[in-house]
C-alpha cells in the first residue's frame, strides 16, 4: 500500500503562507520555514497594533481636550468631574472632536458646566 501524503492541501498551505510574505527581503519571502516565522511575527505585531491603536488614539484626544478646556480657564480632570456629575455622556473622542471642529459648541458645553 503506497503511503499516503496530502500534497493538495500542504501545498495549499505553503502556497498561502508564501503569498502573504510578498514583497519581504531575501529568503523571507521565499523560503517556507523562514517565511512562516516571519509570518507569525508580523501578525502578532499586527494584532498587538491594534490595541495599542485605541491606546494612541484616547491619549490624542485627552490632550486635545485638555488643550481646549485650559483655554477656557478649566483644567481636563474638573471638565470631566463636571460632565459627570452634570450627567453629560459623551465620550472622549467626541468632545475631541468637538474641540476640534466646533470651538463655539465646546465653548458653550464648558460654560454650561462651570
Amino acid at each position: 500500500m503506497p503511503r499516503s501524503v496530502n500534497a493538495v492541501a500542504s501545498r495549499a498551505r505553503r502556497k498561502r503562507i508564501l503569498k502573504a510574505a510578498k514583497g519581504y527581503y531575501g529568503k523571507r519571502k521565499n523560503v517556507y520555514t523562514v517565511a512562516k516565522n516571519v509570518m507569525e511575527k508580523g501578525l502578532t505585531y499586527s494584532y498587538v497594533g491594534r490595541k495599542n491603536k485605541k491606546r494612541e488614539f484616547r491619549t490624542l484626544w485627552i490632550a486635545r481636550i485638555n488643550a481646549a478646556v485650559r483655554a477656557e480657564g478649566m483644567i481636563y480632570s474638573e471638565f470631566i468631574h463636571k460632565l459627570a456629575v452634570n450627567n453629560i455622556n459623551l465620550d472622549r473622542k467626541m468632545l475631541a472632536d468637538l474641540a476640534m471642529n466646533e470651538p463655539a459648541a465646546f465653548t458653550a458645553l464648558v460654560n454650561s458646566v462651570k
